[in-house]
């Protein structure tokens, strides 16, 4: 890299419209991490593909996730941001740690657990079983150091430390050892209809249960006010009114403010108009997000020119390191 700073690695999957819960779980937290580390974002196609995908959709969403990551904050002049396929060295790599791997460890993870035990074991897709190697390879390829990811993610960076002490020990120090970056500074965003549950299109069939990056304020408005609440009817903090608190650290996550502030701000009124308080700050924190998506949006080229440079540079230090995993793996290279 061009600095002394860490590199930091993250990436979101074009599988559906991003929702708020990615842009103040992950974006959003990217933008304010990016003076510090050494940024490099990738729209990771190739892990989107571990389902089926809609080609059109796919295509159609990684060029709009792009445009998000940009209109958020994302500097490409200071940072690197892709697409993964566009960077062949990320399958390469990954299959060369797939040789270096455990169907035990693998076995271990918690999310393919929980999506396995969902279907048929016999119908469960290879990649949802093998994609943290994948995901190692994205992290291990660049020598990024932190790492940000929720708390459902933590167990796959320390696959992945695991995996580059094992090839280190084995071969000789070819990776950095990552570290996970969690934000606890950060709530976690949950689900608007069932607040036991992340806020994520994916896990619910129900479209009031998350307000998407590009919902209009009119949908905002009408998903908040839908939001479950509880029939308490007083505005606070507690884990025994878990849509209030959810509310409350919505709010938080945007503008900063403690939740001991909303509750008082709230002590004398009702659920009405906290929602249309909580309704207001969002919009007011997307809109101008969504307007600069539009305008980018109008001239792809743009896009498609940074995030063409920026295959560039993540090729070129992409792939120094597989040379040096394929140097000591003892591959034949020709000229040796």
């Amino acid at each position: 890299m061009s600095d002394n700073r860490k590199v930091m690695f993250s990436g979101i999957k074009p599988t559906g419209d991003p929702t708020l819960g990615n842009y103040l779980g992950a974006i959003k937290n990217w933008v304010s991490l990016q003076n510090t580390y050494q940024g490099i974002f990738s729209i990771v196609d190739l892990h989107a593909i571990t389902v089926h995908q809609n080609p059109e959709d796919l295509k159609k969403r990684s060029i709009e996730i792009a445009a998000i990551y940009f209109a958020a904050g994302i500097d490409p002049k200071e940072n690197i941001v892709f697409i993964q396929s566009h960077v062949h060295q990320h399958a390469e790599a990954a299959w060369l740690l797939t040789c270096n791997s455990y169907m035990g460890e693998l076995n271990r993870m918690t999310q393919f657990k929980e999506k396995s035990s969902k279907s048929v074991k016999e119908s469960v897709p290879t990649g949802i079983f093998a994609y943290p190697l994948l995901m190692a390879a994205d992290i291990l390829l660049y020598g990024a150091e932190v790492v940000p990811v929720g708390k459902d993610q933590v167990q796959h960076v320390e696959l992945t430390r695991d995996l580059a002490n094992r090839f280190n020990n084995t071969y000789s120090n070819v990776f950095k050892i990552p570290k996970p970056f969690v934000n606890t500074g950060s709530a976690k965003i949950y689900d608007l209809q069932d607040p036991t549950k992340k806020m994520s299109k994916s896990e619910t069939s129900n479209p009031n249960g998350y307000i998407l990056i590009m919902d209009s304020p009119d949908i905002i408005r009408k998903k908040i006010s839908k939001a479950v609440t509880d029939s308490i009817g007083i505005v606070n903090y507690t884990d025994e009114q878990p849509g209030v608190k959810n509310l409350i650290d919505l709010v938080c996550c945007i503008n900063g403010r403690e939740s001991s502030e909303i509750v008082e701000l709230f002590k004398e009124k009702g659920y009405k108009e906290f929602k249309e308080y909580v309704a207001e700050t969002i919009i007011n924190e997307l809109e101008p997000l969504q307007n600069k998506v539009k305008f980018l949006l109008e001239d792809k080229h743009q896009i498609e020119n940074i995030l063409k440079e920026g295959a560039r540079k993540a090729s070129e230090i992409s792939q120094k390191t597989l040379d040096e995993m394929k140097k000591n793996i003892g591959f034949y290279s020709i000229g040796e």
